[in-house]
């Protein structure tokens, strides 16, 4: 297993299913080795809850003994805890940690956050170094949404182009990328590329 994997996709492409499979083979291989998921996504309504819910039971059944860390901004940290030889640690996904640094929900229930651009620039200069320094395989799950239309509005196209970069960056400190087409996967950077 390369050390630090990017699986990327569209909407419903298998990305975390890709991702949930590594974890599976990963923990199948040695029983000393353990798997971590790393959630970034945050419950703000009812159907994102439900959405939470359905897929922990869905990984609950996919990936037994996998265990998961609710983390929606501080990346960089929960590398450097819990990075390990023997843990393989997922983080899903980029693209919600971005969404919660650049447009964090607003909500009379929740602490209201400004975008924090200039935090967000620390936060990947301090995540990318954590990855290159883990010390235990990572696989990051992040969405390609660059390939469509253009969006109308400025605050979207600033956040497509901030997620294209994320991508980009990601990219180049990972040993292996793939896309996730239709649930296929196709090998962008790696031994299979």
């Amino acid at each position: 297993m390369p050390r630090t994997q990017l699986i990327l996709g569209g909407q419903k492409s298998g990305k975390s299913r890709r991702a949930e499979l590594l974890a599976r083979q990963w923990l199948q291989a040695d029983a000393g080795h353990q798997a971590v998921l790393v959630a970034t996504g945050q419950a703000w309504d009812a159907e994102m809850s439900e959405r939470i819910a359905r897929h922990q039971r869905d990984r609950a059944e996919r990936v037994p003994g996998m265990l998961t860390i609710e983390e929606p901004r501080e990346l960089a940290q929960v590398l450097a805890r819990h990075s390990s030889p023997q843990r393989l640690l997922v983080i899903d996904c980029l693209t919600l940690w971005l969404t919660n640094w650049l447009m964090p929900v607003q909500s009379e229930d929740l602490e209201e956050h400004q975008p924090q651009s200039d935090d967000w620039q620390a936060q990947l200069a301090l995540f990318l170094k954590a990855l290159d320094e883990a010390a235990g395989p990572v696989i990051l799950v992040g969405n390609e949404i660059g390939l469509g239309v253009i969006p109308m509005g400025r605050e979207v196209r600033a956040f497509v182009d901030a997620l294209g970069l994320l991508n980009q960056q990601a990219a180049a400190h990972c040993e292996s990328v793939t896309l996730m087409c239709a649930g296929l996967p196709l090998a962008l950077k790696g031994p299979q590329a």
